[in-house]
């Protein structure tokens, strides 16, 4: 007779008393581990500063904003960008697990976390810039600037006229007088007030859109009016009841989508973002300036050169570039109607201009000048690739700038760590 085989069956009734030691889940150069140390190490005043729950007063413990800027940071380095993954992550994934060292974490403290911090996030960049400055790992003589069209979370369906959007501004404030007068009449028929609330809510936010729709669209049909290049020039404007403030753009696979003009200043030495700025303008052409502003903001500092390609032609930005001592480098457009050489010096430039001509026409100029693509050009597909910032789950622009400065600050901080500058 042949005698059985014997196994080591899963037995899944069987209870299990394990001790875990939080600290061993990770390696001692894990990248969540140097992020944390390198939080330990900056002033997160401003993250700390609007926590209520304070020593002597009542109330729940406030989740560690150190912890919770680790676990974004973290996770968009790891190309996550949902915090609902997140919070999945924090109860199946070891370097999750150890960052929130035993405390628990919900999607919406995440996610509100990161929609709140714009100001306190800002800081933080301008101190990480600051230290590698000190270091003198960042020594901005040349930066490249390039812009990114990014998908916004509206479909091209949602964009609406202006007698569309009045009507469906009467229809949103109908029904939320509706959900009012039912929650006063019938109480008892009434759902839970949470979900009675939930209502009032949902129907109060999509009639503010509606409002902030038809004031958009009333700045749109003056910008058309005074731009005889306004890409909606052809019809009447129209703008999104989903989110007011994106704007039709064309994308970089050809198509036209509802986006948003994703602006990031590179350091072409060190590769470390300088600057990020956020419009719902398609054109690049006014966006050099206030990149300059904000550089300046930032580091205390000004560029001596700077790099652009051909869509940020403004011989005004130029000029205004100059005075600051920042020489431009972008390249000159053919005239469409006279075959003139655009590296010419033409009669009627400024002295600033005429520098720029010849600066870009000379072989020192143009070599200079190709640094552009493999510095701002790389970061932004880094950005778009691992990062997360392929397609944005927020809205408005407010909301857009923050996700964008989350990206570079997770992008300056890898890089940092992973160069051993932090």
């Amino acid at each position: 007779m042949e005698e059985a085989v014997r196994l080591r069956e899963p037995n899944r009734k069987q209870m299990i008393l394990k001790a875990e030691d939080l600290d061993c889940l990770i390696g001692a150069e894990h990248p969540a581990r140097a992020i944390w140390r390198v939080l330990e190490g900056m002033e997160l005043a401003r993250f700390y500063a609007p926590i209520k729950a304070r020593e002597g007063s009542a109330g729940r413990d406030a989740t560690d904003p150190r912890m919770l800027l680790t676990l974004w940071l973290y996770g968009l380095s790891e190309g996550v960008n949902s915090a609902r993954e997140i919070e999945r992550l924090c109860e199946a994934h070891a370097a999750y697990r150890w960052i929130c060292g035993g405390v628990s974490v919900n999607y919406h403290t995440l996610s509100d976390f990161r929609t709140e911090s714009g100001a306190a996030l800002d800081e933080l960049m301008s101190q990480v810039l600051a230290v590698l400055m000190h270091k003198r790992l960042l020594k901005l003589y040349r930066v490249a600037q390039d812009g990114t069209r990014v998908r916004a979370s509206a479909g091209s369906a949602s964009f609406r006229r202006k007698r569309t959007l009045e009507r469906c501004h009467k229809e949103a404030r109908a029904h939320l007088a509706a959900l009012a007068r039912a929650a006063t009449e019938h109480p008892d028929s009434s759902p839970t007030a949470r979900v009675e609330a939930a209502r009032q809510r949902a129907a109060r936010e999509q009639a503010q859109r509606v409002e902030q729709a038809l004031e958009e669209l009333a700045q749109m049909g003056a910008a058309k009016a005074q731009a005889r290049n306004h890409p909606q020039r052809k019809g009447e404007v129209r703008a999104s009841t989903t989110d007011p403030e994106a704007r039709v753009m064309k994308l970089g696979d050809g198509g036209f989508a509802p986006a948003y003009n994703l602006q990031f200043a590179t350091d072409t030495e060190s590769r470390i973002i300088v600057g990020v700025r956020a419009t719902n303008s398609g054109v690049d052409s006014q966006q050099l300036e206030p990149m300059q502003d904000q550089i300046e903001r930032r580091t205390k500092a000004t560029p001596k050169q700077h790099l652009a390609d051909g869509g940020y032609l403004n011989f005004a930005a130029f000029e205004h570039s100059a005075q600051r001592g920042i020489e431009v480098f972008s390249p000159p457009r053919q005239h469409r109607t006279y075959k003139i050489d655009p590296l010419e010096v033409q009669p009627n430039d400024s002295s600033a201009i005429a520098d720029w001509r010849r600066r870009m026409a000379s072989p020192e100029g143009q070599a200079i000048y190709q640094q552009r693509a493999a510095t701002a050009e790389t970061v932004n597909a880094d950005l778009k690739t691992w990062r997360g910032l392929d397609r944005l789950m927020l809205r408005g622009i407010t909301k857009v700038l923050i996700v964008a400065t989350w990206s570079a600050l997770a992008y300056n901080l890898m890089r940092s760590i992973n160069m051993g500058w932090l």
